[in-house]
């Protein structure tokens, strides 16, 4: 393996990594958590089970993002939804270093002291005073004696600074306290498309075959949604005999429905974790899911699956780099274009064809808006899947939007550079018009 080989790799395990709920909300869960994590270690509060005694209360400052994407969404095993619940049970069961699992030891004593605290009021959300898309702040009193926050920035998982009775014990931001910490964006790895196909066509397959870890729990996730009762039930609705006049039996139906299924688990607070890719679980099942189906329903082998599932993974991790972690356009713009090119990938595709397929996508559904997470974003799922088997097979035949249309160019860098231009900026009125419509309900 070479040298840039191994700096793609580590962007890959960077971006791509199991996450237990909704991304938004586990960021508040895994800020309490490190916030009540601190509150242990500098008061050592009597016995294992004091959460559960509670004696503490917590206040919790996100972006609008944040709040947009917090509002509507199921957190697992809890049949409620939003940001004080999810900050609840970062507080009584969150362990920073399982991450975006932070709620992996969830159970019923969990879920239950969770809820007292919601409806004894001891949590407390509101808007930050930011410039970030992404920050949550979340702060510990203890018995109105004590206090501990830590702070997420840019990354869900990026704990930027903590503090204890307002003294700063580590930070990112230049204190003297700091800690060495990661500051390299996806665009410091200045990727390419074409760089993209070729590494994921050559790079040898021992050093990525644990990207097929998307297949078991993506997949998983799926199986639960088409069994279940989750959400709107697009999946499963989609697959459903009774429909079959309507959607039959084809591959675009079977990959429409694996896909929508598993982001009906997902949003409306399954307790299975997602393969997430740039911090968001729906984008992980939507990059990955289609690619699956495929290889589910045509034999694909467990080699060719791996590469087309790195190429789908890279292929969005470099498009959202260029729009942020958080923006006003529906990620599964991104994701489904990933996938759209995965599927020309398994189909025999070409760089040249490969490109169509971006192309085609970022002329087709550019424009969807993100009005936060919630039960319904398995439909926009579902037009995504449909979208990147639609722009897949037109590039295979060649086809593709001319750059004399919209804002399509010739050079596929160039592109996506104006993708990215509308969804960061471009949509920033759009973005705060749809956060005052939620929040004015």
């Amino acid at each position: 393996m070479t040298a840039r080989e191994a700096e793609i790799i580590e962007l890959i395990r960077k971006e791509v990594k199991p996450a237990l709920g909704c991304t938004e909300p586990i960021a508040v869960a895994l800020a309490v958590a490190k916030a009540m994590e601190i509150i242990e270690d500098k008061c050592c509060p009597a016995g294992p089970g004091w959460r559960f005694g509670k004696g503490y209360s917590l206040n919790i400052e996100v972006s609008g993002n944040i709040l947009k994407n917090g509002m509507g969404v199921g957190i697992p095993g809890t049949g409620m939804v939003g940001l004080h619940i999810a900050a609840a049970l970062g507080a009584v069961c969150g362990k920073s270093s399982y991450g975006l699992e932070v709620l992996h030891d969830l159970d019923a004593q969990a879920i239950a002291c969770a809820k007292e605290m919601v409806e004894e009021k001891l949590v407390t959300v509101g808007l930050a005073d930011t410039d970030h898309k992404l920050f949550v702040k979340a702060s510990v009193t203890l018995m109105g004696k004590h206090s501990a926050s830590a702070v997420i920035e840019d990354d869900h998982d990026r704990i930027v600074e903590t503090s204890y009775d307002e003294s700063v014990l580590t930070s990112s931001h230049g204190a003297q306290t700091q800690e060495p910490t990661d500051q390299k964006t996806t665009l410091d790895y200045r990727l390419t498309v074409k760089e993209i196909v070729e590494f994921a066509r050559t790079v040898p397959y021992d050093e990525i075959k644990f990207i097929l870890e998307s297949r078991t729990l993506n997949l998983a996730l799926a199986e639960e949604g088409l069994n279940g009762c989750y959400g709107l039930r697009v999946g499963k609705s989609i697959c459903n005999s009774s429909n079959k006049e309507v959607f039959g039996g084809d591959f675009l139906s079977y990959a429409m429905s694996l896909t929508a299924a598993a982001s009906d688990a997902r949003m409306a607070g399954c307790t299975l974790a997602a393969m997430s890719n740039s911090g968001s679980g729906n984008q992980g099942i939507t990059v990955t899911m289609p690619i699956i189906a495929y290889s589910l329903r045509y034999g694909t082998g467990d080699e060719e699956l791996a590469r087309a599932l790195v190429l789908s993974h890279l292929i969005a991790i470099h498009i959202k780099g260029y729009l942020g972690k958080l923006s006003a356009l529906c990620g599964c713009v991104i994701a489904s274009t990933g996938s759209s090119c995965g599927l020309v990938y398994l189909r025999g595709g070409d760089y040249d064809q490969i490109c169509s397929a971006i192309k085609n996508m970022i002329g087709n559904i550019t424009g969807m808006v993100c009005d936060g997470a919630k039960v319904g974003c398995a439909m926009k799922v579902a037009s995504g899947v449909s979208s990147a088997l639609q722009s897949a097979v037109l590039a295979r035949e060649g086809i593709c939007i001319s750059e004399h249309d919209g804002i399509i160019e010739k050079d596929i860098e160039k592109t996506i550079r104006n993708l990215g231009r509308i969804g960061s900026v471009g949509m920033q009125n759009t973005d705060n018009m749809i956060l005052d419509i939620m929040v004015c309900k």
